[in-house]
């Protein structure tokens, strides 16, 4: 179980945390140990390494540091890492270039398919951190912006239901046999006038609670094509997985070969491709209020890789969280420079999301 920040706040002196902000620091830059000789030049005040020993011993006491392999100098463990970054970190503002570059990539996808959006943020994520980008999106309700019949043939024709987002779902339907085409035309409009702005389960029970309207306003043959238009409404709608979009690979890979973790790092994208624990974690980015970070095993979908996940909810245009996205990459992520940039950037596109409406 890992121990609150302010356990280790209260046993720790202004030495020993500024030495154990001096080995994280030198950790987070280089991705390597630092000896007591090192850090005894590294610190304002004059330490000699021995003293800086002593203090090194106490932190690794707590569980804070550790001999990585059988290296002399001393590294964060997870443990530490999390300690540094609940209590420590000091994160900025998104500065104006990285701002202009996150608007002006997505904004420049804002005619597109929501996915092409995901698929372009993930990208930028990745080009930013030099890692993974990844985005993780639920399967939302389509929020209905038109609605409309085309006949196929004398017994069949296709509906087509266009969501505010862009995207486009065709379902085929049975049509009664003489039905003309003023028919087809006046029960598309009394489905549209009726259902656009709503989700489809919103539009089953607006059309539901309509029918004694229906049977009022339209002649029989209309009424049996409303009919299979709720009827094909109700139709369940492809699969509720979550889509992943996972751009930056190579930065993960390529870093994993020089420190021998390429194996678990494809198990990684495997775990990611099967989408298993995606779900679970969509349900924690619903509760939480903005940023999430997990380190190494802190998230059994990245426990195998021993990554640290920075990650981001983002909403759809009713303020619903529909999905996360975020940088993976290994426990020496710039924490301070990558949090504000994807806490920006699902801002845009929670704003988008929006526009959409």
């Amino acid at each position: 179980m890992v121990r609150p920040p302010e356990d280790f706040l209260s046993v720790l002196n202004a030495r020993s945390q500024d030495i154990f902000r001096k080995i994280v620091e030198r950790y987070l830059d280089t991705g390597s140990p630092v000896g007591s000789r090192d850090l005894s030049r590294m610190l304002q005040v004059g330490l000699s390494p021995a003293s800086v020993r002593n203090v090194m011993a106490d932190l690794e006491d707590l569980g804070l540091i550790a001999a990585p392999h059988t290296s002399a100098g001393r590294a964060p463990t997870q443990e530490g890492l999390r300690f540094f970054v609940d209590a420590m970190l000091e994160v900025g503002a998104v500065d104006e270039r990285e701002r202009s570059q996150i608007a002006k990539q997505i904004e420049g996808q804002h005619r597109g398919q929501v996915e092409d959006v995901l698929t372009e943020a993930s990208q930028l994520l990745s080009g930013l951190s030099q890692g993974a980008g990844v985005v993780i999106a639920t399967k939302s309700d389509i929020v209905l912006r038109h609605i409309e019949f085309v006949r196929l043939d004398a017994t069949r024709a296709m509906a087509i239901l266009v969501g505010q987002d862009g995207q486009v779902e065709n379902r085929i339907m049975d049509i009664p046999p003489g039905l003309t085409a003023s028919a087809l035309t006046q029960a598309g409009n009394y489905l549209a006038h009726h259902v656009v702005g709503r989700t489809i389960p919103e539009a089953r029970k607006a059309l539901a609670e309509l029918r004694a309207e229906q049977r009022a306003e339209l002649d029989e043959l209309t009424q049996k094509l409303v009919d299979a238009g709720i009827a094909t409404l109700t139709q369940s709608s492809p699969t509720s997985q979550p889509t992943v979009i996972v751009r930056g690979r190579a930065n993960l890979i390529n870093d994993a070969m020089a420190s021998d973790e390429l194996l678990r790092m494809r198990q990684l994208f495997d775990e990611l491709e099967s989408k298993d624990g995606l779900l679970e974690l969509l349900g924690d980015a619903e509760k939480a209020q903005g940023v999430r970070i997990f380190i190494g095993s802190e998230n059994k979908l990245f426990s195998l890789s021993g990554s640290s996940v920075i990650l981001s909810p983002y909403k759809d245009a009713n303020d619903k969280v529909v999905g996360v996205l975020g940088v993976i990459g290994p426990t020496r992520l710039n924490y301070a420079r990558i949090v504000p940039v994807v806490d920006y950037t699902a801002n845009v596109i929670s704003a988008m999301m929006a526009r959409k409406r």
